[in-house]
């Protein structure tokens, strides 16, 4: 197994995890009251958002040459420590 195939598995496993987060942290929103599910709903729909884009950019990774994927690398991990942040974070909104 290459590197670039590596790194893909392993990313696309995390994606699962914070999809799988994402559908906890919608059903917790539909708990709260009605003001804090507004702001948790958007929370939630920029998350689901980002994740979006952090696919898009591994299916990119995952399409590129092996000379060329490290050069999508480093946009692929800034966008996922960006969203695997956010989703860290909101879980501790929750837990307050």
């Amino acid at each position: 197994m290459s590197t670039k195939d590596a790194y893909k598995q392993k990313i696309e496993a995390e994606l699962e995890l914070v999809n799988a987060k994402l559908k906890v942290l919608s059903a917790k929103a539909k708990i709260v009251s009605a003001d804090a599910n507004l702001k948790y709903v958007k929370e939630i729909n920029a998350m689901e958002d980002e994740y979006a884009v952090v696919k898009s950019k591994l299916d990119k990774l995952g399409e590129a040459s092996e000379n060329t994927w490290e050069d999508l690398k480093e946009e692929t991990e800034d966008a996922w420590n960006s969203l695997r942040a956010n989703v860290k974070g909101a879980f501790a909104k929750l837990k307050e």
